[in-house]
């Protein structure tokens, strides 16, 4: 069974999101359940492992955190750049990374990027540094502490490291 579905989370994913875009007929139902075995079958070789979720209820609520961040972050962004006599103070931050582990740099780097207002442009050669590109920054070490605070501690409560 492993061999026909070797992700089968990700292929029950896609059904559903083939089902939810596309609807439910039964064409639909059979060549998204033809999909959902094919590209986890194709691709599955190419994905590496993640660390385990430790928490999930924390994943849960850095989801949600996530989720208010990104609405509170649109309407911040908005106002700033509709404002008449807005001046926006664009500036880059090194951002000195605490986690270690590749799937957890990448989360926080979309984490980051995900955040109207901040974009997560590249990882040092020694991968210890972020460098984030702001929309508006006021103060550099508020950014860092925000980030800290906010993203990579619960990251790294989510996956116990």
């Amino acid at each position: 069974m492993k061999r026909l579905f070797p992700m089968p989370w990700h292929s029950l994913l896609l059904l559903i999101v083939w089902l939810l875009l596309n609807g439910g007929s039964f064409g639909h139902l059979i060549l998204g359940s033809i999909l959902a075995v094919l590209i986890p079958l194709l691709t599955h070789r190419y994905v590496s492992g993640h660390p385990p979720i430790r928490h999930p209820w924390k994943a849960v609520r850095y989801i949600r955190r996530l989720l208010w961040d990104i609405i509170v972050a649109n309407i911040e962004v908005a106002q700033r750049v509709l404002a008449p006599n807005s001046t926006l103070k664009p500036g880059w931050v090194a951002y000195p990374l605490q986690v270690t582990d590749p799937f957890q740099m990448t989360l926080l780097a979309s984490t980051i990027s995900l955040t109207p207002g901040t974009v997560s442009v590249e990882f040092s050669e020694d991968r210890r540094w972020l460098y984030v590109h702001a929309l508006h920054l006021d103060n550099t070490e508020e950014l860092v502490d925000f980030i800290r605070r906010r993203y990579e501690q619960p990251l790294q409560e989510i996956f116990a490291c």
